[in-house]
């Protein structure tokens, strides 16, 4: 690919972050327009949280094919059929006249979504190859995530109030078709030297992983943890991992290089996105409910009190960019690790949610936490590996924040639900009306809800401790190693050029 003008290398940058910013906000929105959907879908709660959980299981099993075909056929090419494909399941999901097909349409959105993130990044780390200026781009990448969790609880508010909760799907439409003709013009096609050809056992293999992992976790609460359904899926799920890491290493051109985990930096990303955004999905969880259930607030008016999170989200995600890129990793870890644990210490022990400048702190420290663990986890994530596989490595790292997202969602609503019922017994009357919650239900909830500010705690201690622990000398090495092992040359050049690899800051080809 010749090199771009700077102008053109922005437009491009615009143009990946406006599939970000449609996938983001479709999921934001979506939860505001729940009890609309169940009003006049007829729909049960299990039923909306399959809208939300078939489109999250669909993007993370697809999310690795995505970004493996896109390096073999053509990044542009893949990403202008991601667009096509969201744009027309949103259509679709607009028009369902039932629950079971929009979850199908939101399967379909979900094929698309698949098609966008992944290979976004993919064109923006061939696009942006000085060190500093790949990490100047991915931050304003992550700050994208910052606008659509402020904008989305406001649009959607807005939308379902005035038009209905279909109306939340037609913003896609026009700026997935804007997104369309501006790829076809401007983004230029590029695509790995050396294709690996396809491997359809070992996406079978992760589609089972993922596919019976998130079943189980979805079905637990309501079958059991020991019933012999959910224990069905879980061993499904461990043989499909246990086959994914015995086949996968025989292959010559394998879907995703088991040897990338070599990398200290590389599994700490992965681990570390898992659980940033397991607390993320657990919060917005908890504050969604408490605030709309308990204070009785609107969405709308819900989503104005998260503001200060969504805004330093959208802050600190730029800068953690820059800083990633003038003095590498560590520091944005640590500091995120600290301000989400923080964060989940003021509800956990200090009851922050009873205390709306307490509660306001609390969404702050984590706006800044989760604003700043961003770039360097997809920093990390491609940095030191072969541009040839950037497709793979950035499509892990997508695929690690889905997971943790969905692990996240499940594990703190299992956590609630149970503490709520045996704090207020299964014939209790102490429910949530139409205005703020009675003082029983209150108090029940603020209860139920801190062994789940614990969790969220301890994802970001994990975020902290492997902040600490992947970005040091000795994690350095591992990266060097991996590096030799996965392309000898540019093992060799890395050793050569060690001051930026000394950083982990991203290396250009």
């Amino acid at each position: 690919m010749s090199e771009l003008s700077h102008r053109r290398k922005l437009l491009v940058l615009a143009i990946c972050c406006m599939s970000l910013l449609i996938v983001s906000l479709d999921n934001t929105v979506l939860n505001v327009a729940l009890p609309s959907m169940r009003e006049e879908l007829n729909a049960s709660v299990s039923g909306l949280q399959w809208t939300i959980d078939a489109y999250t299981l669909v993007l993370a099993s697809l999310l690795m094919l995505a970004g493996s075909t896109a390096d073999r056929i053509g990044r542009r090419k893949v990403f202008m059929a991601g667009l096509v494909v969201f744009t027309l399941g949103s259509l679709l999901c607009s028009l369902a006249p039932n629950l079971e097909a929009l979850v199908a349409f939101r399967m379909v959105q979900a094929v698309g979504g698949s098609m966008l993130n992944p290979v976004a990044m993919s064109i923006i780390t061939n696009t942006f190859t000085a060190p500093r200026e790949r990490a100047r781009a991915i931050g304003v990448w992550g700050a994208v995530v910052g606008i659509s969790m402020a904008a989305g609880p406001l649009i959607g508010g807005l939308l379902v109030d005035s038009v209905g909760w279909r109306s939340i799907f037609w913003l896609n439409l026009p700026v997935g078709l804007a997104a369309l003709l501006l790829t076809w013009r401007y983004v230029p096609e590029s695509r790995a030297p050396e294709p690996r050809r396809p491997d359809p056992v070992g996406q079978l293999l992760i589609i089972g992983v993922l596919g019976a992992l998130t079943y189980a976790i979805i079905e637990a609460p309501a079958a059991g943890v020991t019933s012999p359904l959910i224990l069905t899926f879980a061993a499904v799920a461990a043989l499909c991992l246990v086959g994914l890491l015995l086949y996968e290493p025989r292959r010559a051109q394998p879907l995703i290089d088991l040897r990338f985990f070599h990398s200290a930096p590389f599994s700490g990303a992965t681990v570390i996105a898992v659980c940033a955004f397991a607390a993320l999905g657990g919060f917005l969880f908890l504050n969604t409910l408490y605030l709309q259930e308990v204070r009785g607030l609107s969405a709308l008016h819900a989503g104005l009190y998260m503001l200060p999170m969504a805004a330093l989200t959208f802050v600190c995600a730029p800068l953690s960019g820059r800083l990633v890129g003038s003095r590498g990793p560590r520091l944005s870890l640590l500091i995120a690790g600290t301000a989400m644990t923080l964060s989940g210490v003021l509800f956990a022990a200090f009851d922050a949610a009873a205390t709306t400048s307490l509660m306001f702190t609390g969404y702050v420290a984590f706006g800044l936490g989760f604003g700043m663990v961003n770039a360097p986890i997809t920093n990390t994530a491609v940095s030191g590996m072969p541009r040839s596989q950037a497709g793979v490595a950035a499509a892990v790292a997508s695929t690690s924040r889905q997971i943790g997202q969905t692990l996240g969602v499940a594990v703190i609503g299992a956590v609630l639900a149970g503490g709520i019922a045996s704090a207020t017994g299964p014939s209790s009357g102490a429910r949530p009306g139409a205005g703020a919650a009675s003082a029983a239900y209150a108090a029940d909830f603020l209860d139920a809800s801190r062994p789940a500010w614990w969790i969220i705690t301890g994802c970001g201690a994990c975020v902290l401790l492997l902040g600490a622990l992947t970005s040091g000398a000795w994690a350095r090495g591992t990266a060097l190693r991996t590096a030799a092992r996965l392309e000898p040359a540019a093992g060799a050049a890395r050793d050569r050029q060690g001051a930026d690899t000394a950083t982990q800051r991203p290396i250009g080809p």
